[in-house]
């Protein structure tokens, strides 16, 4: 196969999250999703920008949107995809990060999505790979390829990503998603707002170059976009709400509290939504104002960027150094 031109606009070898990101960059990968967004929805969506290549979903904590989206996403661009099951892994023998990473490097894969429930775990995996690393999510790290596709959303909705207003809503403190789109959104131009109750933001929040608020109709107040988080009962570890019914009472969405944001304020929610509890159904499925499907598809097309960008910067020498 001819050596692919490479992304000048992305320097990196590996995408293990937004804080390593320019704006420049943002903007190159956004640009690049664009152009698969018409292309997907085609009849036929088979392409070969990945052909010969093999891809590597590796899940160490269940997934359906983001393992399904970058199945889809290496299929379509024809790569091998492979997914590794945890459950049947040797992980689950007692083998550690190193031994999979040697073992992998063995089988000579070119990309890899990983998943794991340890922050830094998909790190420490690309420091011992030769393959190209996508992050799919790292304990309460980062999550890159949702954030930019919450981003790609938005730039298709409203025309740009600067200059607005963004609220973020609900269990920051668990949150991989709202790290990596605060560290987006500040890199990109646009003031964020945390609203959550204390127990549920996480230490030393006063860093993260944010507002802060406690109460929804305060942080909602003209806002360009309502991002709301589910809680992330998993991971933890006591009790952080008095109980469901009172954390939708004071944070979940509903039209009274909408009502506080910029008349066509977009509604997000990155997935699986616990309806009447962070978000009520009536506003998760306002056609108008609801762009939780439009960031569903727009995520597959997210992925083929990120894969086929990092792909074609194997084929530069530069990059695998």
């Amino acid at each position: 196969m001819s050596a692919a031109p490479t992304s000048t606009f992305y320097p990196h070898r590996h995408l293990l999250g937004i804080e390593e990101l320019s704006a420049a960059e943002i903007d190159g990968l956004l640009d690049v999703a664009d152009g698969y967004v018409a292309l997907n929805r085609r009849a036929e969506k088979a392409m070969d920008a990945l052909r010969g290549r093999t891809q590597i979903n590796m899940f160490f904590e269940s997934s359906t949107r983001t393992r399904t989206s970058f199945e889809l996403a290496g299929k379509r661009l024809g790569a091998d995809v492979i997914n590794m099951s945890p459950s049947t892994s040797a992980i689950k023998k007692g083998e550690t990060l190193i031994d999979t990473a040697a073992t992998l490097n063995a089988m000579h894969p070119d990309v890899l999505v990983v998943r794991h429930p340890d922050s830094g775990a998909v790190k420490l995996l690309a420091e011992n790979v030769n393959a190209a690393v996508i992050n799919a999510g790292d304990g309460s790290h980062e999550h890159p390829t949702q954030a930019l596709l919450d981003a790609l959303t938005i730039r298709r909705r409203l025309g740009k990503l600067s200059g607005l207003t963004v609220a973020i809503c609900g269990d920051i403190a668990h949150s991989r998603v709202a790290r990596s789109n605060i560290l987006l959104f500040n890199a990109i131009g646009s003031r964020v707002r945390l609203v959550a109750p204390p127990t549920l933001l996480p230490p030393a929040v006063d860093r993260y170059g944010v507002e802060v608020h406690h109460d929804m109709l305060e942080g909602l107040k003209d806002v360009d976009i309502v991002m709301m988080l589910r809680l992330q009962t998993e991971r933890m570890q006591g009790s952080f709400v008095p109980s469901e019914r009172e954390y939708f009472r004071f944070f979940g969405l509903d039209y009274e509290k909408l009502a506080v944001a910029k008349p066509d304020a977009l509604i997000m929610h990155p997935g699986p939504m616990n309806r009447g509890v962070e978000i009520d159904s009536e506003v998760a499925d306002d056609i108008n104002r609801s762009v939780i499907l439009d960031q569903v598809e727009l995520g597959v097309a997210v992925r083929q960027a990120c894969l086929e960008v990092l792909a074609r910067n194997l084929d530069d020498p530069a990059h695998n150094q």
